[in-house]
């Protein structure tokens, strides 16, 4: 299983080329072409990624989520809600590899397999990164006006925490 793995990236390029070459297609001038749009492509998306990026790092420095935390700890207690969760709830619409750093400091202090561990891994698949995918795709387009793709990205996003913990609770 290991080699063909390893066989399989190589045998499909080797498949392009022939086939390529027997439609009598100038494959090395067609890759060249893709490649320079592919390079305008990052020319468009970089400014939105560079946007998010920047923001991102302003709100998880400005410490505001642990102020957030601390004020409604004995409400989440009063529901069983682990706090430690908490940080990936409000993280995960904004930044996929950030939440999936917050999981695996969740994996390290509490153990895959934990209340909380589960509860991680059923929130990284029920939601998305909203606020990502609505800069990076609408920003390579320049659509200034998302109109409800937001509010309806981020209420998805609320519907999926609310389903994990509820899926979480019943079956574990």
């Amino acid at each position: 299983m290991n080699l063909i793995s390893k066989m399989i990236i190589p045998l499909f390029v080797l498949f392009v080329v022939f086939y390529g070459y027997k439609k009598k297609i100038m494959i090395y001038d067609t890759f060249l072409e893709g490649a320079k749009e592919g390079l305008i492509t990052v020319f468009h998306i970089f400014p939105a990624i560079l946007a998010m990026v920047f923001a991102i790092n302003i709100f998880l420095n400005s410490h505001i989520l642990e102020i957030l935390f601390s004020t409604f700890t004995p409400f989440f207690e009063k529901i069983n809600l682990p706090i430690q969760i908490l940080p990936m709830a409000f993280v995960r619409p904004i930044s996929g590899t950030a939440s999936l750093a917050i999981m695996n400091d969740i994996f390290a202090n509490f153990g895959p397999d934990s209340f909380v561990g589960r509860l991680a891994s059923t929130l990284q698949g029920c939601t998305d990164t909203t606020i990502y995918v609505l800069a990076l795709y609408f920003g390579s387009i320049k659509i200034n006006k998302t109109r409800y793709a937001l509010s309806t990205g981020l209420f998805a996003d609320l519907i999926g925490i609310i389903a994990s913990f509820i899926i979480v609770h019943l079956i574990f």
